[in-house]
C-alpha cells in the first residue's frame, strides 16, 4: 500500500480493503450514495462491496459514456439526492472512471452548496489523471468540461484490481495519459517507455505511481492552472477538439484515443514553435502509431475542430493557447499557433496513414 500525501488530502493505491474501511471509519457522516455507470456496477461495485461490508448505502446508476457527461444527467443524480433526503453531512463515493469522477464530484460540490465525496477511480485513465487536481465539471455543446468548478475530494483510492475489469481500449485510452506526463515532465520515464512494445505486458502497478508524482508535483505547485499545470493540456487542445466533434459522430473516440492524436498534432506544433528536433517528433509519432494506429482525419472537419479549439476554456483572448514540448521531458506553455499552421499539424498527422 502507498500513500501519496497531497496538501489536503491523501490518495490511497493499493488493495481497497486494507485502505478504505479504516478511513471511513474515521468519519462522521449521514447517508452514503455510490454513484456508478452500468459498467461500474457489473464488474466494481461487488469488490466496493467487499471493502463497505455491511455499511448501508443508496445506489445512483447512470448510463455509462462521455455522452452522458451532460447537465441532464446531472439533474437525474441531483434528483435521486433529493429523493433520498440526502443532507449536507451524506458522503458521495464516485466509482467510476473519468466521467464518473468529474460529473460525479460535480454534483456533490454543487449539491446543497457541496457535499463531501470520495474519488476511486476505475479505470488506468482516471487512476493516472483525473485523480489528483480537484478539477470536476461536465460537457457542453460539444466542448468538453466547460461548466465545472475546483473541489478536492476528501481522499482517493486508487485498487489496480479494478483494472482487470477493462477491455484492452479502455487501458490503451489510459496509457495515453502515462505518456503525457513523460513527454512535458521526464524524459527517463519516456525513455523507459520506448521498452514496452505490448501494452498486453505492461506492468502497470509501476507506470500508475510515477505518472501520480508526475502530476502531484505539478498540481501542487500551481492548483489553480494559472502557469505550470498548464503544462498538462499537451495533446488536449487539439485532442478535445478531436474528441468533441467525434462524440456526436457514429464513431465517437475514447478519451484517450483522440489525445493520442493531439499529442502527434502537438509534438509537431513544437518543431515549429519552440524548436523541438525532427528526430523527437518523428519518434513520438512513430510510438504513437504503434500502439494506437491511425484515424485519417476528414479535411471538411478542419474547421469544426478549430471552431471547438477556439471555445477551450485555457484559452486567453481570440488565441487559441497551447502547451508544447522542448525538449522530451519539459513543457513550454502559453504558445500560440496560427490557424493555418494548426491545419499544417492535422495535415502531418494524415500522412502518417502512408508511413
Amino acid at each position: 500500500m502507498e500513500a501519496i500525501q497531497l496538501k489536503d488530502y491523501t490518495i490511497y493505491v493499493g488493495p481497497l480493503q486494507q485502505s478504505l474501511p479504516g478511513f471511513l471509519k474515521g468519519l462522521s457522516y449521514g447517508a452514503l450514495f455510490v454513484i456508478a455507470d452500468n459498467n461500474t456496477q457489473a464488474f466494481c461495485l461487488p469488490l466496493l462491496e467487499k471493502a463497505l461490508g455491511h455499511s448501508g448505502y443508496h445506489l445512483i446508476q447512470i448510463p455509462a459514456g462521455e455522452a452522458h457527461k451532460t447537465l441532464d444527467t446531472c439533474q437525474q443524480i441531483w434528483a435521486q439526492l433529493m429523493a433520498q433526503r440526502a443532507g449536507r453531512d451524506a458522503l458521495v463515493l464516485n466509482l467510476g472512471g473519468g466521467v464518473i469522477g468529474d460529473m460525479g464530484g460535480f454534483c456533490a460540490a454543487t449539491f446543497k452548496r457541496g457535499i463531501r465525496f470520495i474519488q476511486l477511480p476505475t479505470t488506468l485513465l482516471s487512476q493516472v489523471d483525473a485523480s489528483i487536481g480537484g478539477k470536476l465539471g461536465i460537457d457542453f455543446m460539444q466542448v468538453k468540461n466547460s461548466i465545472g468548478l475546483f473541489r478536492d475530494p476528501l481522499g482517493v483510492f486508487i485498487d489496480p484490481a479494478f483494472l482487470a475489469t477493462l477491455p484492452g481500449r479502455e487501458l490503451r485510452s489510459g496509457y495515453a495519459e502515462i505518456i503525457k506526463h513523460s513527454l512535458i515532465a521526464d524524459a527517463g520515464l519516456w525513455r523507459q517507455l520506448q521498452e514496452l512494445r505490448r501494452l498486453d505486458e505492461a506492468g502497470w502497478e509501476a507506470l500508475i505511481s510515477p505518472s501520480l508524482h508526475i502530476k502531484k508535483r505539478i498540481v501542487e505547485a500551481d492548483p489553480f492552472e494559472k502557469g505550470l499545470r498548464k503544462a498538462l493540456n499537451f495533446g488536449h487542445t487539439i485532442g478535445h477538439a478531436i474528441e468533441g466533434f467525434a462524440l456526436d459522430t457514429q464513431t465517437p473516440l475514447l478519451h484517450g484515443e483522440a489525445i493520442a492524436i493531439g499529442m502527434i498534432c502537438e509534438t509537431y506544433l513544437s518543431a515549429k514553435e519552440v524548436g523541438l528536433p525532427e528526430k523527437d517528433v518523428e519518434q513520438v509519432a512513430r510510438y504513437i502509431i504503434q500502439h494506437y494506429g491511425h484515424q485519417a482525419l476528414n479535411p471538411r472537419h478542419y474547421e469544426a475542430y478549430l471552431r471547438l479549439m477556439g471555445n477551450d476554456k485555457k484559452n486567453e483572448g481570440q488565441d487559441i493557447n497551447f502547451s508544447l514540448i522542448n525538449p522530451i521531458g519539459q513543457a513550454a506553455i502559453n504558445r500560440h499557433c496560427s490557424a493555418d499552421l494548426i491545419v499544417e499539424s492535422l495535415e502531418f498527422y494524415n500522412t502518417l496513414a502512408k508511413a
